[in-house]
């Protein structure tokens, strides 16, 4: 086995390890000392108003940023030093905000389109049980896919990568309710195949049932951590930090 397939067939339960990150953007610095743990299996969310950093944390586990300090472990594995595309082969799919959809091509050729970079990625079959939508669409050019469609389609691409690390980017920004339901449906059913998610989410009401644990990020820092058995305890503070 290769290093690379060692590490995304780690036993440790801790999948994704950050501590005390730090990240820039030139000059601007955006995170100031991030610390968290994904465990195997897990949705966490990074909840936060626009601007506390929950963006960039994505980024910055990937590589996308500037300058990082501090620690990113994978599988127990460093990842701090590594350039992008050697981290996301380590099993991390990424569904930016801005979806990144390719306008030219089909539905079906937007998902043939990504590479594998590690076995168990879903099969076309299996994407389109998950996305009966995208079954329906599967020949239309992206232009001609609805918000909604273009986000269930940048979600189910990352699927077919392989990746068991899923950082997901506001996928319910703009979307209407129906659609919203099906991301809801479509996470749990990807928990259950034992995929790990971190998931940055301004609706709250669509990641508190979702989430094993929630990341509450201010200006840069984990300013709440929050346990799915907590928050009925901690809901108005919860509501007052997000402005909820």
């Amino acid at each position: 086995m290769d290093s690379v397939a060692a590490a995304v067939e780690g036993s440790d339960s801790e999948l994704l390890q950050v501590k005390d990150l730090h990240a820039w953007y030139g000059e601007s610095h955006v995170l100031h000392g991030i610390d968290l743990v994904v465990r195997r299996g897990e949705c966490v969310t990074l909840l936060g108003r626009n601007g506390a950093g929950r963006t960039t944390t994505l980024r910055a586990i990937l590589g996308l940023t500037g300058r990082r300090t501090g620690s990113i472990r994978l599988n127990g594995r460093e990842t701090i030093g590594l350039a992008t595309h050697r981290i996301a082969r380590l099993g991390i799919g990424y569904c930016p905000e801005e979806r990144g959809i390719f306008a030219s091509l089909t539905t079906e050729e937007n998902l043939l389109l990504p590479p594998l970079i590690a076995p168990g990625g879903l099969s076309l079959d299996e994407i389109y049980q998950m996305f009966p939508n995208l079954l329906e669409r599967r020949s239309s050019p992206g232009t001609r896919l609805s918000g909604g469609e273009q986000q269930m389609l940048a979600m189910a691409r990352i699927l077919r990568t392989g990746a068991k690390l899923l950082l997901l980017d506001e996928i319910t920004e703009g979307l209407a309710p129906v659609i919203v339901q099906t991301l809801g449906r479509v996470i749990r059913e990807l928990k259950v195949r034992g995929f790990t998610i971190v998931l940055v989410e301004q609706n709250f009401r669509f990641a508190a049932p979702l989430a094993d644990r929630h990341y509450v990020i201010e200006h840069g820092r984990v300013a709440e951590v929050v346990t799915h058995a907590e928050l009925g305890s901690k809901m108005d503070q919860l509501q007052e930090i997000l402005g909820v």
